[in-house]
């Protein structure tokens, strides 16, 4: 018997306004507001063209976090009745987003949904996320997530076929019949583990990877999946394919709660992976978060390699990775609020650079116009042109590849980079969870106070430091491929010695606002000193300009990376 699709009447909601990452909310959100979650679903399906909806295909995955399997059952039951045709889903619905972005290029899906709320915790107490990924399978540029919120603000009802269940855990094809629907509705359930790792095979080395991790001279590594998604990708890869003990992954145990831990690769939230290099036993150690994107690297006693001098290190040993000597390397860019020390590494090596605002969409249209093939953030996010996101464990092996070409330890490559280029001492301050109106004000008033004419040319003395003021503006970026302009990125203070403070509002959280400070100072030849000390002089500026302290009544940040 055909199952039944039935139109149901809604309200709308005026707050499901999806960033770069997503509508993300806490789970009781989702659970305690009627019809949340289908209306924000209902919206991203109506902002698809109707003609191009009917029988299309997208992939779905999730991190596995709690109440996903409720959200994927929902997302199922609206697609089917929204006209999709087939779905794509990882098995037991667990799909990291690197994996996601891959499916939806080699399957030429019209996009994806995917259910994850980055590096935020999880649990019934923590965050859910869902975003929608276009057709290149990167994030859905801002006019796309602009029609979704427009919709979602007006939203009188939505389509679902609440009758409709699928297997998550049975690989292979599913089909429905529904009523008034010509087609059946198709469900496929892929081994998405194996899908990636085919797609690492062409990227990598693998045989020279195999000699490094189990060979006669192997290293010895540590890569914490944080009780993610990325522990049966780790396993497979790392532990069956490249040979390594395995042991030298760990938290590969999915969980709803992360195990109770934030599942974000930094120094405090990855302190158990720190703590481990301390001895000296491992030359590497990783992280990566719930659901695969981000990553952090560590050498030898934990030395902490920032994400910004990664991107760098990286770019400067690009062609350690059998793909760019194949394909060379069109373009670097970073976002914004980035440390310059890939600018260093652009500039030795004549390869044009970009400088974005953040999120991974804008990557993307330069990466399909064929101008970009390595890119980063400072917020532990690194990838390559092979898809649209962030890549985690493309990050790890890359730094594999070099340490298999160039026969060092991490340590040295990174004194060496520094030596070579120069260094970019780089901090970030989060203050989160602040009242959201009380931060727009905060940022408000000190854009008024930096665009004063008397604020450039103004000088700051810190003990024997004086900082002078070259350019202050909010950042604005056109893009170089359709020539779009994206305005009020960031507020951004030069120094004429290269020194930079940078003031962002972020929402990413799921409560309250955060207010992010960067600092980045370069330094030719001191270059091996404490970066908090050298880096303290900028940091009493950047407060004393911005009042943070006062204005928020905080006594430091939240958190310091």
């Amino acid at each position: 018997i055909p199952l039944k699709v039935l139109t149901v009447a809604t309200a709308p909601y005026l707050d499901q306004w999806p960033g770069c990452g997503g509508l993300r909310r806490r789970v009781g959100v989702f659970q305690g507001n009627r019809h949340y979650l289908h209306n924000f679903l209902q919206s991203v399906f109506s902002c698809m063209d109707l003609r191009e909806r009917q029988g299309c295909t997208l992939v779905v995955g999730g991190d596995g976090r709690f109440f996903n399997r409720t959200a994927m059952e929902l997302v199922v039951q609206m697609a089917a009745a929204n006209g999709v045709g087939r779905l794509i889903i990882g098995h037991h619905g667990i799909m990291s987003t690197p994996a996601i972005s891959s499916l939806v290029r080699k399957y030429k899906a019209m996009g994806a949904i995917v259910l994850t709320a980055g590096p935020h915790p999880g649990g019934p107490h923590g965050d859910l996320g869902v975003k929608f990924n276009s057709a290149n399978g990167g994030p859905a540029q801002e006019t796309v997530t602009n029609k979704i919120y427009q919709i979602s603000r007006t939203l009188e009802e939505f389509t679902i076929c609440p009758g409709l269940r699928v297997d998550l855990g049975a690989l292979g094809r599913q089909e429905f019949d529904l009523e008034n629907k010509f087609k059946p509705f198709t469900v496929e359930i892929v081994d998405s583990v194996e899908s990636y790792a085919n797609l690492l095979r062409n990227i990598f080395d693998f045989a020279a990877l195999k000699e490094l991790l189990s060979g006669e001279h192997r290293i010895r590594i540590r890569v914490d999946a944080m009780s993610g998604v990325m522990g049966p990708y780790l396993r497979r890869i790392l532990c069956e394919e490249l040979g390594a003990p395995a042991k030298s992954v760990v938290n590969c145990v999915p969980l709803e709660d992360f195990g109770g831990l934030h599942p974000d690769p930094n120094l405090t939230y990855a302190a158990e992976l720190v703590d481990s290099m301390q001895d000296g036993h491992y030359d590497l150690g990783a992280a990566l978060d719930c659901d695969g994107d981000r990553n952090m690297i560590l050498g030898k006693h934990g030395a902490f390699v920032t994400p910004s001098d990664s991107l760098a290190m990286i770019a400067a040993n690009i062609f350690c990775i059998p793909y760019f000597q194949h394909t060379g390397v069109r373009g670097f860019a970073r976002s914004m609020p980035t440390s310059a020390a890939l600018d260093k590494v652009a500039q030795a090596t004549k390869i044009d650079l970009y400088e974005t605002p953040v999120g991974w969409g804008f990557f993307g249209n330069l990466m399909d116009a064929g101008r970009l093939s390595l890119c980063g953030e400072e917020s532990f996010g690194t990838g390559g042109d092979h898809i649209r996101e962030k890549d985690g464990l493309w990050s790890v092996l890359a730094w594999l590849s070099i340490l298999a070409i160039r026969r060092k330890s991490v340590n040295d490559i990174v004194k060496d980079h520094w030596r070579k280029y120069g260094r970019n001492y780089y901090t970030r301050y989060d203050y989160e969870g602040l009242d959201l109106d009380a931060a727009w004000q905060l940022m408000d008033d000190l854009e008024v106070l930096m665009m004063e004419k008397s604020f450039v040319s103004q000088r700051f003395a810190v003990a024997d430091n004086i900082y002078q003021v070259e350019q202050a503006d909010n950042f604005e970026y056109t893009d170089p491929v359709d020539s779009t302009i994206t305005r009020n990125q960031g507020l951004r203070i030069m120094f004429t010695n290269g020194s930079r403070i940078v003031y962002r509002l972020s929402g990413a959280g799921g409560v309250g606002a955060t207010i992010r400070v960067y600092i980045d100072s370069y330094e030719k030849e001191d270059i091996f000193q404490d970066t908090q000390v050298m880096l303290a002089p900028l940091a009493t500026i950047a407060l004393k300009i911005s009042q943070l302290h006062v204005r928020t009544g905080r006594s430091g940040p939240s958190m310091i990376t």
